[in-house]
């Protein structure tokens, strides 16, 4: 008798909770709100010009602490936790010294990276020449590049993103900064 109600009461607690499917919710992440796209000259005392966001906040080297070179600069975009670093040299017939320098930079990455794809920029009208690394995956930059005239200027640019660099939550970001960053690219003559 004792093993026959076990036996009802085991079938009633297994047909009852049959009835309500689970499904686990994917994790999801915020919603990111990003604005309209204008552009405005950068206006600074500069080697070098370009077109940058407005939504972006030009800072230059002497805002930090850890350097003072001049043509050194860092457009922030607060909202998307973004800096965009320049880094300005004057060629002294050192050009292969910088271009070398900015290759190990972006190839750094390559340790978490899964692939890192350079792409060649020419600008002949504007004397500008350059290499841009789109570098794929859980990197801490994935975009870099250098410009040059060859002869008197060499400009380096490193996008980092201030997160922990999980690609599945931070592509929207790089997706839409990206564009910001050719843009500037396409838009750079020297003074």
């Amino acid at each position: 008798m004792q093993k026959q109600f076990s036996l009802i009461v085991l079938l009633v607690v297994l047909l009852s909770a049959c009835q309500k499917e689970y499904t686990p919710k994917p994790r999801g992440y915020f919603r990111i709100e990003f604005p309209e796209k204008t552009y405005h000259r950068l206006g600074q005392n500069l080697p070098y010009s370009f077109e940058v966001a407005d939504y972006s906040i030009p800072r230059s080297a002497s805002d930090y602490t850890y350097t003072s070179d001049s043509g050194w600069l860092t457009i922030s975009t607060p909202a998307n936790k973004a800096d965009l670093h320049l880094s300005y040299a004057p060629l002294n017939n050192d050009l292969q010294k910088h271009l070398e320098e900015s290759r190990r930079l972006a190839y750094d990455h390559s340790i978490k990276a899964d692939a890192i794809e350079e792409r060649l920029f020419i600008n002949r009208e504007q004397h500008v020449y350059g290499t841009i690394y789109y570098i794929e995956g859980n990197a801490a930059s994935p975009i870099q590049f250098f410009l040059t005239d060859s002869t008197e200027h060499f400009l380096r640019g490193a996008l980092y993103i201030r997160e922990i660099p999980n690609i599945d939550s931070i592509r929207p970001v790089i997706d839409f900064l990206e564009p910001d960053v050719i843009r500037l690219i396409e838009t750079t003559h020297w003074n």
